[in-house]
């Protein structure tokens, strides 16, 4: 595994070597990709698969910046959000040659692949919830609130962490990461194993414990140009 995970390794660093003189950009192609994992993963590895690649693709050639857009990209592209992931890729003036996040440029020629698992679940994932499970209805929240530490990793590169229960709302979460860190509920789109959270889904239904991860893609506008 260790010679895999180097493998890759050095095959961004080339990536991120390999420039481009300026060429064709065509628009993000709407169909996610279809894949087959070597081996049947979870939602669980796929995640950390993901973590891992995100986590040190920006140590390698390339700017930061671009790399925290892709990754909001492909995260609205996984929730079928073409077209933010296309507002997305224009603000950081990002072009895709063939219309795939998997061969992209950033405005100096620098080239970014990502890999396809950052890009849609493989076709054989094992989901961790049997059907019974599924079909249960909730539980009736306790009167008492268990709170929990929840971890939100944003964007922009930065993780935080949240008072929560499971029975909060993701639109309660909003505002309490609005008042925590200035940043408006509708500029917030949340996101769980490659899901989007609706305001009105509440932290039990989505399984998510308290050592998970919660990705948040931060949607502000970009201020207007002289």
């Amino acid at each position: 595994m260790g010679g895999c995970v180097g493998r890759q390794r050095r095959e961004r660093a080339a990536a991120g070597n390999t420039r481009k003189r300026a060429g064709r950009n065509e628009p993000l192609k709407k169909e996610c990709p279809k894949w087959k994992s070597d081996y049947p993963m979870t939602d669980g590895q796929l995640r950390s698969k993901r973590d891992e690649f995100w986590d040190t693709a920006p140590a390698f050639e390339g700017r930061k910046e671009i790399w925290d857009a892709l990754k909001a990209a492909a995260y609205a592209v996984e929730a079928n959000d073409h077209s933010l992931a296309q507002a997305i890729l224009d603000g950081a003036s990002i072009t895709l040659p063939h219309g795939s996040l998997t061969e992209c440029y950033d405005e100096l020629g620098n080239r970014y692949q990502l890999p396809v698992y950052c890009l849609s679940p493989p076709v054989n994932l094992i989901l961790e919830r049997s059907e019974e499970e599924a079909s249960e209805p909730a539980e009736p929240l306790p009167n008492a609130r268990r709170e929990f530490s929840l971890k939100v990793r944003l964007s922009t590169g930065k993780d935080l962490r949240l008072s929560a229960s499971m029975g909060d709302t993701i639109g309660q979460l909003k505002k309490q990461l609005q008042a925590q860190e200035g940043i408006d509920m509708a500029w917030q789109r949340w996101f769980f194993s490659g899901k989007l959270l609706t305001d009105r889904t509440r932290l039990q239904e989505t399984k998510i414990q308290k050592d998970f991860v919660v990705q948040v893609i931060v949607n502000q506008p970009l201020p207007p140009r002289n």
